[in-house]
């Protein structure tokens, strides 16, 4: 499956933590983070609260998909993400925080910025410098130049360069 539609993306990075914090004893927990699977996409369905079809997303052959969760503790996933490798970036298909992870009583904090510098990581590690580009809704393109370092380049589309991508993976993943 090919799919050409681009999803807007609307995640909100509550805090950049060195993990992800639980917001009401402020414990910080390490992470995990592994490929989505089959067995996945039985908890993470619409009526379950989650908001996108991450089935559609694995059928998909050109994607990767990821789950975070805590470390030690696999089976409860704490947000999803999909990618694809482009040319010369890495793209951002979807980000979505676990249904118990949104608004103001949600758990734990730090699941999109995880995710985010995540994929920053891989275009690291793919040789794309950290490149990774994603189309935001109109709403949220001042949020994420101020809150990511993410440059509007046109349209709806952002871009994470290299030197806010470094800070990203630096400030989760420890080297």
């Amino acid at each position: 499956m090919n799919r050409k539609e681009h999803f807007h993306l609307d995640f909100i990075v509550d805090q950049l933590t060195n993990s992800i914090r639980n917001v009401v004893s402020g414990d910080s927990f390490q992470t995990e983070i592994s490929r989505f699977t089959k067995a996945d996409c039985k908890t993470t369905l619409k009526k379950n609260g989650w908001n996108f079809d991450w089935k559609a997303e694995l059928d998909d052959d050109m994607n990767e998909v990821y789950k975070l969760t805590i470390a030690g503790n696999i089976n409860i996933i704490q947000g999803v993400l999909s990618i694809r490798r482009e040319k010369d970036h890495i793209f951002m298909n979807l980000l979505e925080n676990a249904p118990f992870n949104i608004g103001k009583n949600k758990q734990y904090e730090g699941v999109a910025g995880n995710l985010v510098a995540y994929a920053c990581k891989i275009s690291f590690q793919a040789g794309f410098e950290g490149f990774l580009a994603f189309t935001a809704k109109t709403k949220l393109i001042k949020y994420y130049e101020e809150n990511l370092g993410a440059i509007h380049f046109g349209s709806q589309r952002m871009l994470i360069q290299t030197h806010s991508a470094k800070l990203l993976v630096e400030k989760y993943f420890k080297t």
